[in-house]
């Protein structure tokens, strides 16, 4: 079932120049299942001259022919759903019905891009003189190089190339090496679709030499990360340099807000829920979860009650509820913090081991009373670790909130509208969702303020990136 990964370039599916590749292993055995090809520079020049001649082909392409074959491509993504879910599973362990649910959720991204590729609509400007004509047109901004992580391997490479081939901009897309068939095979939907060659392109290896070398390169006009804060500052400094035009979708540490008059069943209940969708690995995560005091006993004892609940196991299990983390150096990092967080005062109120000596299985974990200085209130978890700390006024859970350098999500529950809107308007977040989960859709606009990035990767605003606007004043003959 999962063999070989390569690399795709010019319409090709192709081993490295120097035949090198990279072992895959299944998160949840600690055995490889696989190999996945590890692109060098020849390889990179290989996609950079088919991008460059893959754009000229693709921008005259008109905006009605891109839409319908990217919807081909997301009628082909749902039908081989069932056989992209267990190669995602295996090699980034998520349980299989959230693997089935992102590649189904990516054909969503795919129809909704696929309609703004029609509405990149440009302006008429009323001239100052008869026989003046001002228009404002919208042109793709060129080729793309696209880096994307490993914790949803189809939801980040998806929302970049759809967004550019809408754009008419060609792409080459680095993709993760622990997690390379799924985007693979969301790629092969695309191909498959009638995308001419060279407009996409595929390469995994060394991320740090492939950013070095694509950035910089006089091919790539735009650059589009999801990563981490410390790396997508290094990037954009690089892209900065080079006058590359940018988005960054990076790290975050979102305040969970509950106040006394909240539906408290409600509230632990979607929150426990999504903080331990994907094993916590996930940048929209709910992560300090700020609790006012009159009901922070009866949240903290039904929250940990949900978290004692859950069932981790191998992703392909069916009643599994929560797989592994994606590596090793995700069950060091959780004890890192736990150990930090107790030490400086903090209560365990369960969890807090690594499960077995085999995989990468961590239990659920509930930490309360964590002071301020602790780690984890600081550094992004990014696993399946919750920190709970009352609060008792509006003015302090706003000041925490705000505290720190990330503004990526937001979550608060009250049964206040004055409330919701207050804490709306004073969170420092790119987005920010009240008395429900609903972030991350096609249709809206997903992206942070601060140091978790800038530019969107949803809604109607996620095509502008791609687009350069050009001035035309003509006159009449």
């Amino acid at each position: 079932m999962y063999s070989e990964v390569s690399l795709f370039i010019d319409g090709v599916w192709t081993k490295a120049a120097a035949k090198r590749s990279l072992p895959v292993v299944n998160p949840a055995t600690g055995e490889p299942v696989g190999t996945v090809a590890h692109a060098d520079r020849s390889d990179l020049d290989r996609a950079l001259e088919a991008a460059d001649k893959g754009f000229r082909t693709w921008r005259k392409v008109s905006a009605f022919d891109r839409s319908k074959i990217m919807r081909k491509a997301a009628d082909l993504l749902r039908q081989r759903a069932d056989a992209i879910a267990p190669l995602m599973t295996m090699e980034q362990g998520k349980p299989l019905a959230e693997a089935k649910g992102e590649t189904l959720a990516g054909a969503d991204v795919i129809d909704w891009f696929a309609e703004e590729a029609r509405r990149a609509y440009g302006r008429v400007i009323p001239a100052r003189a008869e026989g003046i004509y001002q228009l404002v047109v919208k042109e793709p901004v060129g080729p793309v190089a696209a880096f994307t992580p490993w914790n949803f391997p189809i939801n980040q490479v998806v929302r970049k190339l759809s967004a550019a081939l809408a754009a008419g901009c060609s792409i080459i897309v680095k993709a993760p090496e622990e997690t390379p068939a799924s985007p693979a095979e969301l790629i092969r939907c695309f191909a498959d679709a009638g995308v001419p060659a060279g407009v996409i392109n595929l390469v995994y290896g060394v991320p740090a030499e492939i950013s070095e070398y694509l950035i910089p390169h006089p091919v790539i006009r735009k650059v589009s990360f999801t990563g981490s804060t410390a790396v997508g500052k290094q990037l954009a400094a690089l892209a900065g340099a080079n006058m590359k035009r940018v988005t960054m979708e990076l790290g975050g540490h979102a305040p969970s807000i509950v106040f006394d008059d909240a539906d408290v069943d409600l509230a632990s209940k979607l929150l426990a829920t999504n903080k331990h969708r994907n094993a916590g690995q996930v940048c929209i995560a709910p992560t300090r979860f700020l609790v006012q005091e009159k009901i922070y006993d009866d949240f903290v004892d039904r929250f940990t009650a949900y978290a004692k609940a859950v069932k981790v196991g191998d992703g392909l299990d069916k009643d599994t509820r929560m797989g592994p983390m994606a590596n090793p150096r995700r069950i060091a990092a959780m004890e890192g913090f736990i150990a930090d967080a107790v030490q400086k005062g903090a209560r365990l109120r369960t969890g807090g081991h690594r499960i077995g000596n085999k995989g990468n299985f961590f239990e659920p974990t509930v930490l309360t009373d964590v002071p301020k200085d602790a780690r984890v209130m600081n550094e992004e978890p990014f696993g399946p670790l919750a920190v709970i700390a009352p609060f008792a006024s509006f003015d302090e859970v706003v000041e925490e909130a705000n505290r720190l350098p990330y503004g990526l999500a937001a979550y608060a529950y009250t049964r206040s509208a004055r409330t919701a809107t207050a804490i709306a308007t004073s969170a420092e977040t790119g987005m920010i969702s009240i008395n429900h989960h609903g972030l991350a859709l096609p249709e809206v606009p997903f992206g942070g303020v601060k140091d978790s990035g800038y530019g969107s990767e949803g809604g109607s605003e996620a095509i502008e990136a791609y687009l350069n606007t050009k001035f035309v004043s003509q006159a009449g003959l």
